[in-house]
């Protein structure tokens, strides 16, 4: 049996179904890998899920991560049972820590006591302001979606449950930086905050298709969407936008917020000026981030889940055996191994180190593939914040704390 070792899985316990249809959610035709199949865990899956996981992670912190879809659409008793079963089988040396993302239009006070019960994490998406948000994510009926999820947010708040914010950027918010920006500080009150680039992948054949969306819907021609091809829709953001993007709000946030508002990025950014790589997208290598579908399937990541990339099911194949896979050590590994040489000599590597490898489908200026297609907004963004980020890192190494930047400056 392969050792313990730590690892995230991002269970997906309702497949890739949805109440809503977000234009740019192209992992609402991940139903197409299981045609005429119920996209729903059966008891026989969730507990050899949660057994396995547990039983995989070593001693310490354990998170256990829900994801879909929308995995709300499994009902509250599933969540009792899953939420229960975990804190049974756990080990006396471990902590789980339990996380949910959710769009939230389904979630209610009984919601929320389980929650608060089992002190669950929450990652609510919402994309800004009402003009924003609802421009994609809408019901199936094609109703708005904000006034929904706002009410749900200052629901968890009321009721005493840690909620983050999962922004998506796309064309329609990314050049509007910081009212996206304060609207979360000043409206929502927000204290967390993950900013996702949206970026969808397309070639010649399949450009038109992708551009009307996802989902399954009357009249609409559905493929499976896969990390392939070098154009993207027009839903997509630019290098040029996100490194805008990111500077305004970077400005904004190191002038006001250190220490009271935490954006993912530039946590990670910080980390990378001490020497830390805690989040994948931004680490030398991965492959330590996986996804399981509902039947028990396990893919090497979240945004590759499709048939080449398919380890197997934990119903064969023990999670620890599937997690420690050669062909899942080769991919973590390809991350790093395929690095043109344009990035192998940036003075920014430190911190970027590469990208997601699913946006590496650019080419450098003397024509080597595998360059990340928002590589100029890491490279600005980076830049940019190189000076403050030094500062606070400083300040951090020298035992005292990063927000004294907004008093002594940059």
């Amino acid at each position: 049996m392969a050792p313990r070792r730590s690892f995230h899985l991002l269970a997906k316990p309702s497949g890739a179904t949805c109440n809503l249809d977000c234009t740019y959610c192209f992992f609402l035709s991940k139903d197409t890998l299981y045609p005429g199949e119920s996209s729903r865990m059966s008891s026989a899956t969730l507990e050899a899920y949660v057994s396995q996981l547990i039983d995989a992670q070593p001693d310490g912190e354990v998170n256990v991560a829900w994801q879909g879809g929308e995995p709300t659409l499994m009902g509250l008793d599933f969540f009792e049972r899953a939420l229960d079963l975990a804190e049974s089988v756990r080990r006396p040396t471990q902590n789980l820590v339990h996380t949910i993302q959710t769009n939230g239009v389904l979630l209610d006070d009984r919601w929320f006591e389980l929650f608060r019960r089992h002190r669950v994490l929450v990652g609510l998406s919402v994309d800004g302001p009402a003009e924003f948000h609802d421009a994609y994510r809408r019901t199936k009926n094609g109703s708005p979606t904000h006034a929904d999820v706002e009410r749900t947010w200052f629901a968890l708040r009321a009721a005493d449950i840690d909620v983050n914010v999962l922004c998506c950027l796309s064309n329609v918010n990314v050049e509007q930086p910081l009212d996206v920006y304060r609207y979360f500080r000043d409206h929502l009150g927000a204290e967390h905050l993950q900013f996702i680039p949206i970026v969808e992948r397309a070639d010649a054949l399949t450009l038109e298709i992708a551009e009307k969306g996802w989902s399954d819907q009357p009249g609409r021609r559905r493929i499976l969407y896969r990390q392939s091809g070098d154009l993207v829709t027009s839903r997509s953001i630019t290098g040029r936008q996100y490194g805008e993007f990111l500077a305004a709000v970077f400005d904004e946030w190191v002038a006001h917020d250190v220490g009271r508002v935490f954006v993912q990025l530039f946590d990670v950014t910080l980390g990378s000026h001490l020497g830390l790589h805690t989040l994948c997208v931004h680490s030398p290598t991965c492959g330590d981030a996986l996804a399981l579908e509902h039947n028990g399937d396990v893919y090497s990541c979240d945004h590759f889940v499709e048939p080449d990339h398919l380890l197997g099911n934990i119903h064969e194949t023990p999670l620890r055996a599937l997690v420690d896979d050669p062909r899942q050590t080769a991919f973590g590994r390809h991350k790093q191994t395929s690095l043109p040489t344009m990035c192998r000599d940036c003075d920014v590597l430190f911190a970027c180190q590469g990208g997601c490898p699913k946006d590496r489908f650019a080419t450098t200026p003397d024509g080597e593939p595998g360059l990340n297609h928002l590589c100029d907004g890491y490279l600005a963004f980076f830049r940019h914040s190189r000076s403050a980020m030094q500062t606070m890192a400083e300040l951090v190494s020298s035992g005292r704390y990063a927000d004294e930047i907004m008093s002594t400056g940059r």
